[in-house]
């Protein structure tokens, strides 16, 4: 009767928090769960989006992509990686991000793009 409970408390940490953002200098580095790393340069980031889909609650349904020189994708993190407040944090307080396409963003459960911050 309780088989969901335990399958959920197997998967603790939930797979997004197997993601890890850092901070560093000059650049955001995302380590994936498999402990591939990418990284952007603050200076080179080009764009920012967020990507949603509609595997959730269950899948990661909602996706930081950071762009970099010639708007090619650099890295992404899902919601609820480890470290993202930071990064969040800084991307958020970028002039020109668009708060209320962030709002919409959070909010979607269907499978889109939404353009945030664009250089």
């Amino acid at each position: 009767m309780f088989g969901w409970l335990r399958k959920l408390q197997r998967e603790w940490p939930p797979p997004e928090a197997r993601w890890v953002v850092v901070m560093e200098d000059g650049s955001i580095r995302v380590t994936d769960p498999a402990g591939d790393s990418r990284a952007v340069g603050k200076s080179e980031l080009s764009r920012v989006a967020i990507e949603t889909n509609d595997s959730g609650p269950w899948g990661a349904d909602v996706w930081w992509l950071l762009f970099g020189a010639g708007r090619v994708l650099a890295c992404a993190f899902p919601l609820g990686a480890a470290g993202e407040t930071a990064a969040v944090d800084y991307l958020t307080a970028l002039a020109g991000f668009d708060h209320e396409e962030m709002v919409k963003a959070m909010s979607s459960t269907d499978n889109r793009l939404f353009l945030l911050w664009s250089r």
